[in-house]
């Protein structure tokens, strides 16, 4: 009966209710929801890092989307071109 008494006919609701505004949060509420978002923040910078560069790695690669398209093929099919790899390096490959 107490919300009957606050929202009056918008407490049925209709076709031409508007609720918006009549709700009110508490101040509990609010610092509730600041204190999730500031540990959704926390967590976010916590786990987000920039990759470092390695620069005694070899360079194999154009540009950054070519060295993870690199990766890739070396994953999928490393083992498989191995033995032509080392030909190729000592120089004895036909």
């Amino acid at each position: 009966m107490k919300y009957h008494e606050k929202y009056g006919d918008a407490f049925y609701g209709g076709p031409n209710v508007i609720l918006q505004g009549l709700h009110k949060d508490t101040p509990a509420a609010i610092d509730n929801m600041v204190k999730d978002l500031e540990g959704q923040i926390a967590k976010r910078k916590k786990f987000s890092r920039r990759r470092t560069h390695n620069d005694d790695a070899d360079i194999d690669y154009i540009n950054e989307k070519n060295a993870r398209f690199n990766k890739k093929l070396e994953r999928f099919y490393g083992e498989h071109t191995a033995e032509i790899k080392q030909n190729l390096e000592r120089g004895t490959a036909i």
